[in-house]
């Protein structure tokens, strides 16, 4: 499929990424939920569609505060309905509606968390009945995907082929990106869901972090030092973002996996995207597209090239 090229009215990593998440609509998708126990007595929401016996399963992982309603997510799963394909979306904790129970969120590094997932809904659709078994993510979940296969190498040659989209590779250069200039209004538009849910979440453990210090944080850097770090097993937020980022990992990938992102991201600039990789792994850096945007044609609602872009590699 040929590279992405931005409508000439559209031009900008920001427009590129805002449009399509605030104009496109969000397609009819007959999703069938479940709740999942977690090992540690958590739970988790999981959004499938029902495909035909015999079709391919895609599972995606939703990006930060995300959801099955994301327009990427829609977009997609409207298109693997209309295959008659199998789709997966898990929630991270804490995103599907209603708040998780354990003393923890999710974050970008949550590889444990992946592949339990994935392991689990492996038994779900068995490799004897369903020929191809396909996992994609989107922005932290992403990240947090590329993380799962590069840890876990060829012990995830169970998996057909996956995609990550708009991965925060370098966490650290992403993080600073976002704190400066036009890209703060993103970290503001994170901060205004996460800290109401640390304040629900304080409620259930009120000595967890320091709440005016949570209240208090200007950026993501600043969050993730007070939350989600200490939280999830991280130093500070230097350690997290050094040991979550993906980039360390994609030389160990034996998946065959297409990394895309576009270089005018703005959450994280082509200057810091990564050149190493396995042989597994393919890296598609388009000069536009924004962070998750790829728009088309005359109205920023038309989403059908990073659908069609990501079945494509995944089929090929």
């Amino acid at each position: 499929m040929s590279e992405y090229r931005s409508p000439f009215w559209m031009p900008g990593g920001h427009l590129q990424t805002i449009l399509p998440a605030l104009l496109s609509p969000r397609p009819a998708v007959a999703f069938r939920r479940e709740r999942w126990q977690t090992p540690d007595q958590d739970f988790i929401d999981l959004d499938f569609v029902d495909g035909q016996a015999g079709k391919p399963v895609l599972i995606l992982f939703h990006g930060l505060e995300g959801s099955s309603n994301s327009h990427y997510a829609r977009a997609l799963m409207a298109q693997v309905q209309s295959l008659g394909w199998h789709g997966v979306i898990p929630h991270f904790r804490g995103c599907s509606g209603e708040l998780n129970l354990a003393p923890r969120f999710y974050h970008s590094g949550d590889s444990q968390e992946v592949g339990w997932i994935l392991q689990k809904l492996r038994t779900q659709f068995p490799a004897e009945q369903h020929r191809r078994f396909f996992v994609c993510g989107v922005s932290l979940g992403g990240n947090a995907l590329l993380r799962y296969l590069g840890e876990s190498g060829s012990e995830a040659s169970y998996i057909d082929a996956a995609c990550a989209v708009s991965a925060p590779l370098n966490l650290s250069a992403g993080g600073a990106a976002l704190s400066r200039g036009l890209n703060r209004i993103y970290t503001r538009m994170f901060l205004n869901t996460l800290k109401p849910k640390c304040l629900k979440k304080l409620h259930q453990y009120p000595e967890l972090f320091p709440r005016d210090r949570m209240l208090s944080a200007r950026n993501l850097y600043e969050f993730d030092n007070v939350v989600t770090a200490p939280l999830h097993g991280y130093k500070n937020t230097d350690d997290y973002w050094h040991r979550a980022s993906a980039c360390h990992i994609l030389p160990d990938i034996r998946v065959r996996t297409l990394v895309l992102n576009a270089r005018n991201d703005p959450f994280l600039p082509g200057i810091h995207l990564p050149a190493a990789c396995s042989d597994s792994v393919t890296l598609e850096y388009p000069d536009h597209g924004g962070h998750v945007g790829f728009g088309t044609g005359f109205l920023p609602g038309n989403l059908d090239w990073l659908p069609q872009k990501i079945l494509s590699f995944l089929e090929s």
